[in-house]
């Protein structure tokens, strides 16, 4: 991995300078039970740490302490800070507030999805927005995507040629992918092959999205260039994996909680070796969290019969090995980024400490480092600022077919047999009108969803793929009241009944995301969750249905920036109006 210097020459002499004394260092770990996994086993050591770095492991004691904070582990259990490989950080919560509450639970490092960084910033104030994440205690890694896993107006100028490469230039940027487009590049798209060979050339990895992908794909994908896939959803689906070279992420999301099975069916399958694997919550929405992150996968790894030590490791040295960064991350040894959590007992993995960057983030269960306030509009997430109205004009429906929920993410077309005439739809069936518009009021598109609610009068979001205005709802003045809700809020979702809104979610942040913290995020989305479903939402993530109506990389149809696009066939079936 290219990396710029990450200590500077006399920070470097620092750090050498309290082996000899000269310095003390600034925390010292003393009889400390840490996993130390070139033996693969728990060892006593004391551990010196001088501001963000590791600087010796082992039986020696510093000879200066001199206004160094000493703190006695007997007793306790040290791991590495967790990683989490595979983070979507725009799931309603932002960068820096997942990070935050990633970190109280142990998960010191992200590899972080930057969609939303492309769709939604220049490249310019994108790379500012990462600058300043670097000042944070929790460590955030990049992917560069090649494509916006949609159709939308000017892909060709979002995802250049240049702008591609120069996020895949970024210090900060470790991997290429997710490859969403593979159905292009195995079509023939030489660009995507490019970019893929640039990714390999400056020695980064490619994160793949096979979901049922062939054993043939498997390995046509791997010749191409990819290195790891998180899409398996069965134990043989991994076991295919592994047979072509891949690294493979076991995913526990709020749409596909699969660890528990996959780990069962591998083990059905004498699978036993865990070097190859590493596990991701895979951008879960925000309740998902609430027992943890990857400490709640490294539980669940325990209970499902993987050895301690491997279920630490999935989540620890193995992503740092795979990725080219264990001289800073995923264990704790000389050298490494001080990034060490403090456990009661090695079967419990939710730390009662966190040092991130040789912080305190949690000190014995209670939160130490408040999170800074970011000077957000300044890095380009104002809020949203919608100069149009909605009129009943715009809430024309005569589309001889819809879009049918088969679960939270996957859409059908189905024959419309309603009159969809009236301001008001009956609550005695799950067809509620559904239309996309234009954030910049330019165009709509209006069909009929089945299967979202039965009851639900008006619902607006600028929660998106691609940022633009989702209407669903029975009653169409209540679906404009919604909306007229959201422009004042600066984006959001609003459920509305009677013209009056009753449930919301400030997006303040482009429309597409909240500035409150995680744990004030998800008691608002626990709300709308429970209001949705009291309004006959059957499926497992309302969140996710709103965010992947327009995803080009899920099957059959979709509602996109281009209309309504059928993507087996690869066409739009009924553009977009313009308004």
């Amino acid at each position: 991995m290219e990396q710029r210097y990450r200590w500077k020459n006399k920070q470097l002499r620092n750090h050498a300078a309290v082996l000899d004394g000269t310095l003390p260092p600034t925390i010292l770990l003393k009889n400390a039970t840490y996993l130390n996994q070139t033996f693969r086993k728990w060892m006593t050591a004391n551990i010196w740490i001088y501001n963000d770095r590791i600087v010796y492991v082992g039986e020696n004691l510093p000879e200066n302490t001199e206004q160094c904070e000493i703190v006695d582990c007997t007793g306790m259990r040290l791991v590495p800070g967790y990683i989490e490989p595979h983070a979507h950080p725009f799931q309603l919560y932002n960068p820096h507030s997942f990070a935050a509450y990633a970190a109280q639970t142990g998960t010191t490092t992200l590899i972080n999805d930057n969609m939303v960084l492309a769709l939604q910033l220049g490249k310019k104030k994108a790379f500012s927005f990462i600058n300043e994440l670097n000042d944070i205690p929790v460590t955030m890694y990049w992917w560069s995507r090649f494509d916006a896993q949609t159709e939308i107006d000017h892909e060709e100028e979002v995802f250049s040629n240049s702008n591609v490469r120069a996020w895949l230039e970024h210090e900060n940027v470790v991997q290429g992918g997710e490859l969403t487009c593979w159905p292009k590049l195995l079509s023939g798209d030489d660009m995507i092959l490019h970019w893929m060979q640039e990714t390999k050339r400056l020695h980064k990895k490619i994160e793949g999205h096979f979901p049922g992908a062939s054993e043939k794909t498997l390995a046509k994908m791997m010749l191409f260039g990819a290195d790891c896939d998180h899409e398996a959803m069965t134990g043989e689906e991994v076991r295919r994996r592994l047979m072509q070279g891949y690294m493979v992420s076991l995913r526990h999301s709020s749409i596909r909680p699969d660890l528990p099975k996959l780990l069962d069916e591998i083990h059905e399958l004498d699978i036993a070796v865990y070097d190859r694997f590493m596990m991701t919550t895979d951008g879960s929405s925000t309740a998902f969290y609430e027992n943890g992150v990857m400490d709640e996968l490294i539980r669940i790894a325990m209970d499902h019969g993987v050895p301690v030590i491997d279920a630490y490791n999935m989540a620890t040295i193995n992503v740092a090995r795979y990725y080219n960064f264990e001289h800073l991350h995923g264990n704790i040894a000389t050298g490494r980024i001080a990034h060490i959590n403090i456990l009661s007992d090695e079967r419990n993995p939710t730390p009662v400490s966190v040092l991130a960057k040789g912080r305190w983030v949690k000190r014995d269960g209670v939160a130490m480092d408040e999170a800074k306030e970011l000077p957000w509009s300044e890095m380009g997430f104002a809020p949203l600022e919608l100069d149009w109205n909605l009129t009943m004009d715009d809430l024309q429906f005569s589309m001889p077919f819809g879009i049918k929920m088969e679960n939270s993410v996957i859409t059908k077309p189905y024959s419309i047999s309603i009159d969809v005439s009236a301001e008001q739809l009956a609550s005695n069936h799950d067809e509620c009108f559904f239309t996309l518009f234009d954030r910049k009021g330019k165009w709509r598109i209006n069909t009929v969803l089945k299967g979202f609610a039965t009851d639900l009068q008006g619902l607006a979001s600028s929660f998106s793929n691609t940022g633009d205005i989702i209407l669903i709802g029975k009653n169409k003045q209540d679906m404009i009241a919604a909306f007229d809700r959201l422009k004042e809020l600066g984006g959001g979702i609003v459920a509305s009944e009677n013209r009056v809104p009753v449930r919301e979610i400030p997006l303040t942040l482009q429309g597409v995301m909240s500035s409150h913290p995680v744990m004030e995020l998800m008691a608002e989305e626990k709300q709308l969750l429970e209001y949705l479903k009291d309004k006959g939402y059957k499926f497992a993530d309302p969140i996710y249905s709103l965010l992947f109506f327009s995803s080009t990389h899920l099957p059959y149809i979709r509602i996109t920036q281009m209309g309504i696009y059928d993507v087996m066939k690869k066409t739009v079936l009924f553009p977009t109006i313009m308004r």
